[in-house]
């Protein structure tokens, strides 16, 4: 496993990168006749309307969440097995991702593939290699979680300016259409993005109910159900929704204050985990820069590779453990 030829490591890599973007262009092939597809199922939904007049409740929901058949045969039948993918549209929706299910999971198998290949080429272990498929298959979904992370991060920190927006609208006259007009207009990405969607979606036809609680459905977010749960409550029972709008943006900021406040009493404990975790990698790395050989006993000997796997595995659970400590939700 040490003295591999750099030969092997350079067919290796390039069996990688021909295997990755083989599967790469199949996807972005696929994602192409998708919504080729797509397009082609809107325009005849849209002709059909315009013949027949104001379309059915299906034909309605069709247009604004999907329409039928997008999703591919195959995908339905494991999802009905396997609950974990059911929410796998909703993670790509939320973390601001085009792609459709069955692209994403085709990407995910090719990074599974060629990083087993690379490894089996290079003559490394079975345990190395099966490390290197289950982090490759998972990486595409850790991108995935992270990138929805930020943008929600994003979400809420432009949320109170949104919401004193509105509220600004509110108290200048105008109707509530208008006021997520103006946000869609005027706020940044995401904010603007999905008010745009909730504008769009009332414009042409959806109710106004709907179109907001499909705003809760794709960015989760405490902040965002407080919104839309009195926004809905004051069409039903009435009052001052520019005087509730500006509570709302004092809660919401009052929640980042203590958040801040969380992250300072915290960062001892989140120090902490940095340093324990980049620790034996300094001490290890300083060690085989003084005295290699001493070092690649880990690395020859049977157990040696068995302390080492076991001192990852170990590090990552206290890494994990001590980011659950000191991550408080409020």
């Amino acid at each position: 496993m040490v003295d591999i030829p750099a030969s092997t490591w350079t067919f290796a890599g390039l069996v990688f990168l021909a295997v990755t973007l083989g599967f790469i262009s199949l996807v972005l092939l696929w994602e192409w006749a998708r919504e080729l597809v797509r397009k082609r199922a809107v325009r005849r939904q849209l002709e059909r309307t315009l013949r027949e007049g104001m379309p059915s409740e299906a034909a309605q929901d069709a247009l604004f969440r999907g329409m039928p058949g997008a999703d591919v045969q195959w995908l339905q039948a494991i999802a009905a097995h396997v609950p974990q993918l059911r929410d796998l549209e909703r993670l790509l929706q939320q973390a601001g991702l085009g792609w459709g299910a069955h692209s994403f999971l085709l990407l995910a198998a090719s990074l599974a593939v060629g990083l087993t290949l690379l490894c089996r080429i290079a003559g490394l272990s079975w345990a190395i290699t099966a490390s290197c498929g289950v982090l490759g298959l998972l990486a595409p979904f850790l991108y995935a979680r992270r990138r929805r992370a930020a943008r929600f991060r994003a979400f809420e920190e432009q949320l109170p300016e949104a919401v004193d927006l509105l509220g600004r609208a509110i108290r200048a006259g105008h109707p509530l259409s208008a006021g997520l007009k103006m946000i869609a207009d005027e706020a940044p990405e995401p904010v603007g993005g999905e008010f745009r969607r909730v504008f769009e979606e009332q414009r042409f036809g959806l109710p106004t109910e709907d179109a907001l609680l499909g705003l809760t459905q794709r960015v989760d977010l405490v902040d965002v159900r407080i919104l839309v749960t009195a926004i809905l409550i004051q069409r039903e029972v009435g009052g001052n929704l520019a005087e509730i709008l500006d509570k709302i943006s004092h809660t919401i900021r009052a929640r980042f204050g203590i958040r801040r406040q969380l992250r300072v009493y915290t960062a001892q404990g989140r120090f902490s985990g940095y340093v324990l975790a980049i620790l034996p990698i300094a001490v290890g790395s300083l060690i085989f820069l003084i005295n290699p050989d001493y070092m690649m006993t880990l690395f020859r000997e049977p157990a040696g590779r068995t302390l080492l796997g076991t001192a990852v595995v170990m590090q990552l659970v206290g890494y994990i453990w001590i980011r659950r400590i000191v991550n408080i939700e409020i």
